[in-house]
């Protein structure tokens, strides 16, 4: 979860590591840190907190260094402090030293026999041991050392080694964590994302898992564990650095609610060939093959699969499972060569969607991933591959790749029902022109934001909030709870309306917001009937509703109207307002929206 770039090449190496650092904070801020080599030796600087508190303490340190490393960290062994910050060396010794994401997952082994030994460790971190392996390693030649050093390590990570005798030479390596190369004219940079250079470079090569990778500003050097050399061509990422930059919004995250009409747009259009979508290794025969479908996902992306059970299924009339990978991943599943199962990871990297897809593929399933990253590890594991285009997204609450996966998961339920004959072509087409309307709606829920703050105004102090939901609403409901934990730090429970009366109206008390997604389905009656036992206990309804429903606002307190559009679709609208909500109850609060405290973008760690 962490992040690491390394650089070396004729231009000052600290103003290339802070820039790269500044775009992987999202991967975590607990801490920061660079390392730098200059005439008299490795110079690291570190600092708890936020990036902007190792600027200050840089204080001009590093003046003509052309090579370093950075890294911002994600704590997960050792507390925050300055002694477990990154770049680490190994112990008081300070010829090399070391950045890494992930986790050594024998870390504790390795340190007592490192202690046996007469070793000293001067932090709580299980990445020391990887400097301490290097160092014992290290017979002149660094790229040997690493490799000796890896072939001892256990766990999922990726590392940047630099070491004073080797002013041009960064060694890095990886095992199911990212590790990209960036190649410029005269420069080279290794780091976890490619936005950590994307301004100075887009031609990179993606570093393979297991494999051993050594840059100078003039080579990029790949092999395995046991040496042999591997040649990759590399490859030009289309895009542009405007999506890195707030472009005159407050924060990132307000910058990527507005930025959804088009990156649905962007998802439809380039997923759609001659009107229908097409999955490749997966089209036809295969696809037809399908009997069921399971779909792995954390978080976020399990909201947008919850949310696609109910088109598959409805449309396509395919059994479809959504699983949190976590849990799914240790319980057994049955799935054979019949189930197409789904992995759903806007980075491409996490951990427990990439370990599901490994062992789905082992019992023989077929595999399909959706992802808004190209060249990510989820790309090369799996049969076939469905890319979101919702340009990158810098804050840590996931917005515009909600809506975006929900809306590439729509055009999957349709070429499904299209392929089995579920569906008579004019309904198919109806269905078509809807989803396609979707980016005009969205652009319609936006002019609502300042009628949400507004609603926010009247409830950000308020201790608790309930979510409601039936049918396709639930798993909005979810979404929009995530997003207020999250940002807001505000418990938040969200549940079926219909299981409402099995516990949770328990928690009600006078003035507790309900929000309520109620937008317009066969279900409105019931719904209706919920809310007036809500109201009867003195809680305030905040109801999302569709245009014209009158009935709604009978039974609540406040009224978001989101456009009409078919009923399954309304997620992709009614999550709107709840994001509007969740932004600016945080705001209201005095909190950092862009990085709430103890979360990552980019979760790679179990």
């Amino acid at each position: 979860m962490c992040g690491v770039i390394g650089y070396v090449g004729r231009r000052h190496a600290r103003e290339r590591l802070l820039t790269g650092l500044e775009r992987l904070e999202y991967r975590g801020y607990d801490s920061a840190g660079i390392c730098m080599l200059n005439g008299s030796g490795l110079k690291s600087v570190r600092a708890v907190g936020k990036l902007d508190n190792l600027k200050r303490k840089l204080n001009g340190d590093g003046d003509g260094a052309t090579i370093g490393i950075g890294h911002t960290r994600w704590a997960t062994h050792g507390r925050v402090t300055e002694q477990n910050a990154h770049p680490l060396t190994a112990g008081d010794h300070e010829e090399l030293a070391i950045v890494l994401n992930g986790i050594i997952e024998n870390h504790a082994e390795l340190r007592k026999a490192l202690l046996a030994d007469g070793e000293r460790c001067t932090s709580d971190t299980d990445a020391e041991v990887v400097a301490h392996l290097i160092r014992r390693e290290y017979r002149g030649c660094l790229i040997d050392a690493v490799r000796g050093a890896y072939g001892r390590l256990d766990g999922h990570f990726a590392f940047i080694a630099v070491h004073r005798d080797h002013p041009d030479l960064l060694v890095g390596a990886r095992r199911q964590c990212p590790l990209i190369v960036g190649m410029g004219e005269g420069e080279t940079f290794l780091a976890s994302s490619i936005t950590a250079f994307s301004s100075d470079t887009r031609r990179i090569k993606v570093v393979e898992d297991g494999e051993i990778v050594a840059i100078t500003p003039q080579r990029v050097q790949l092999t395995t564990p046991d040496g042999e050399e591997r040649t990759r061509d590399a490859i030009d990422v289309p895009g542009d650095s405007e999506t890195l930059e707030k472009n005159g919004f407050q924060t990132f995250m307000l910058k990527e609610i507005y930025e959804q009409p088009d990156a649905v747009t962007n998802t439809l259009a380039g997923n759609l060939e001659r009107g229908s979508l097409h999955l490749g290794a997966l089209e036809g025969p295969e696809l037809l093959g399908v009997k069921r479908l399971a779909i792995l996902a954390c978080g976020t992306a399990y909201h947008a699969g919850l949310v696609a059970r109910y088109a598959i299924e409805t449309w396509a009339g395919i059994p479809c499972e959504p699983e949190i990978a976590s849990e799914w991943r240790y319980r057994d599943p049955l799935i054979d060569e019949g189930t197409l199962v789904i992995g759903i990871s806007q980075s491409g990297e996490t951990a427990d969607t990439l370990a599901g897809l490994r062992l789905a593929r082992e019992r023989g399933a077929r595999t399909l991933a959706i992802t808004n990253s190209p060249g990510s590890q989820i790309t090369r594991d799996v049969d076939a591959v469905l890319y979101t285009h919702a340009g990158i997204e810098i804050g840590v609450a996931a917005t515009k790749t909600f809506t975006s996966q929900v809306a590439l998961l729509y055009l999957l339920a349709l070429r499904l029902a299209e392929l089995r004959g579920t569906l008579p072509p004019a309904e198919l087409d109806g269905l078509m022109a809807e989803i396609r309307a979707l980016p005009h709606r969205l652009e319609s829920c936006l002019q609502a934001e300042a009628e949400v703050r507004a609603v926010a105004e009247r409830h950000h102090d308020k201790p608790f909030f309930l979510y409601l939901g039936r049918h396709v609403g639930l798993p909005v409901c979810l979404e929009g709870a995530l997003k207020l934990k999250e940002i807001a730090y505000i418990p938040t429970d969200a549940y079926a309306a219909g299981e409402m009366k099995h516990g949770p109206i328990a928690l009600l008390e006078e003035r507790t917001p309900v929000v309520c997604v109620a937008t317009r389905s066969h279900l409105t009656a019931k719904l209706v009937s919920n809310l007036e036992e809500v109201r009867a206990r003195g809680a305030h309804v905040i109801a999302i509703a569709t245009d014209g429903d009158d009935t709604i606002a009978e039974v609540a307190d406040d009224v978001l109207y989101v456009p009409a559009t078919h009923p399954l679709l309304q997620p992709v609208v009614a999550v709107v307002p709840l994001q509007f909500l969740a932004y600016h109850t945080a705001q209201l609060r005095g909190l950092d929206v862009d990085q709430p405290r103890n979360l990552a973008k980019t979760v790679t760690v179990e």
